[in-house]
C-alpha cells in the first residue's frame, strides 16, 4: 500500500533483490509502481483475509484519515507467520500534504499499535523523524483493540498534542490555522 512512486520506491529493489513470485503495487491513484488503485480502506474486501506473504507499506499510514481501519486491513490481509514492513513520519516531521497529512507516529505508538504482533525490527528514522517497523503476524493471531490510542495529530491539537479523532472537513481546517499560528 502506499506503491506509487512519488520520491522513490521500494519496489524496483524488492523486484530485483528478492525477486518475489508477484509483486502487487497498490495505491489510492495511478502511477509508476501501480498495479491496482485501492483505498487502503478497502484491502480486506478487495484481497479476502490472509492472502499475502509480505504487506510493504512506505510513508502511507501518515495520510489515511482513519489509521485504525487500515492498520486492521493491513493486519488481516496478511497470512499468519506473514511480516509486515512499514514506515511512516514521526512528530518532528513537516505537514505534507500528498493530499492530506493527518498523523504522526513514534517508536512508542507503534509498540502498542503492533502489540498483537511480534516486532521484528521497531527504530526511528536515523535521517528524518520517522519509524521504521518490521512485524511477524502470530499463528494465534487476535486482533488488538486500538479504538483508545491516540497518535500525534497534524489537524486537530488534543491533549499533549494527540487526539483520537479527526471528524470532518471543518476539524481539518481549524486543526491547519492552530498549527500555522501556534509554532
Amino acid at each position: 500500500m502506499g506503491s506509487k512512486y512519488v520520491n522513490g520506491s521500494v519496489r524496483p529493489l524488492i523486484e530485483r533483490f528478492f525477486r518475489p513470485k508477484e509483486y502487487i503495487g497498490v495505491d489510492t491513484e495511478p502511477g509508476k509502481c501501480v498495479d491496482l488503485v485501492l483505498q487502503a480502506e478497502r484491502l480486506v474486501e478487495h484481497f479476502g483475509e490472509e492472502t499475502f506473504d509480505t504487506v510493504i507499506t512506505t510513508e502511507m499510514l501518515e495520510h489515511v484519515k482513519d489509521w485504525r481501519r487500515v492498520v486492521n486491513e493491513l493486519k488481516i490481509v496478511l497470512k499468519k507467520n506473514g511480516c509486515l514492513f512499514l514506515t511512516t513520519r514521526s512528530p518532528g516531521f513537516p505537514y505534507h500534504a500528498h493530499p492530506v497529512d493527518f498523523w504522526r507516529f513514534t517508536p512508542s505508538d507503534m509498540e502498542r499499535i503492533f502489540c498483537d504482533f511480534e516486532i521484528v525490527t521497531l527504530v526511528p528514522d536515523m535521517l528524518e523523524p520517522g519509524v521504521f517497523v518490521q512485524a511477524r503476524k502470530p499463528v494465534s493471531w487476535k486482533p488488538a483493540d486500538l479504538s483508545s490510542l491516540e497518535v500525534y495529530s497534524m489537524v486537530q491539537p488534543g491533549p499533549s498534542g494527540k487526539t483520537s479523532n479527526v471528524s470532518n472537513s471543518q476539524n481539518l481546517l481549524s486543526g491547519v490555522r492552530w498549527k500555522l499560528f501556534h509554532n
